[in-house]
């Protein structure tokens, strides 16, 4: 199978979850993102914590910023999270963010970007920095955003704040 607008015989778009290679077909990689932002102050120091699963396999990602605001963590969470995938992959990403999944789920994000990062209310977005980072990478996984309540036993939530937190408190 060809792909018409460049001729080869790969095929990947956002719209489609599986690659033909040479008439063969291939699954793409299913994967688990957990992520979780924290911050002190808000703005104050921040950090975030991120979880990929695949497989039986883990791996963790953390860090901060000395002045930021708990949005632009769970952002950052995110986007690290997405960032760290080597190839196109099926994502389902669990976070407690309802900011971020509302905004990319609601359609609210692309909204904004198409009338100049304005929101409805005829406010400029905030972390356009971020969502510019992030909504490219929307395009080469296909994500699937679940929300989960914070501090509520969730166990990869619970561990994505530790890391958060441990992040954030070397700002203190």
């Amino acid at each position: 199978m060809r792909c018409l607008p460049c001729a080869t015989n790969l095929i990947f778009c956002k719209y489609q979850v599986i690659i033909y290679i040479n008439k063969g077909v291939i699954s793409i990689k299913k994967v688990e993102i957990f992520s979780d932002g924290a911050c002190s102050g808000n703005p104050g120091a921040g950090g975030f914590g991120v979880i990929l699963k695949y497989k039986n396999k883990e791996k963790e990602i953390s860090g901060g910023e000395p002045d930021t605001t708990n949005n632009r963590m769970e952002l950052m969470g995110v986007i690290q999270g997405l960032s760290a995938l080597k190839e196109p992959c099926e994502v389902t990403l669990t976070t407690d963010s309802k900011y971020v999944v509302d905004s990319i789920t609601k359609g609210w994000v692309y909204n904004w970007k198409k009338n100049n990062w304005i929101k409805s209310d005829k406010k400029q977005a905030s972390n356009i920095d971020l969502w510019e980072k992030l909504l490219p990478l929307l395009e080469i996984h296909k994500v699937n955003f679940v929300w989960v309540k914070g501090h509520n036993g969730h166990p990869e939530n619970e561990r994505c704040d530790r890391l958060a937190v441990i992040q954030r408190d070397r700002y203190l």
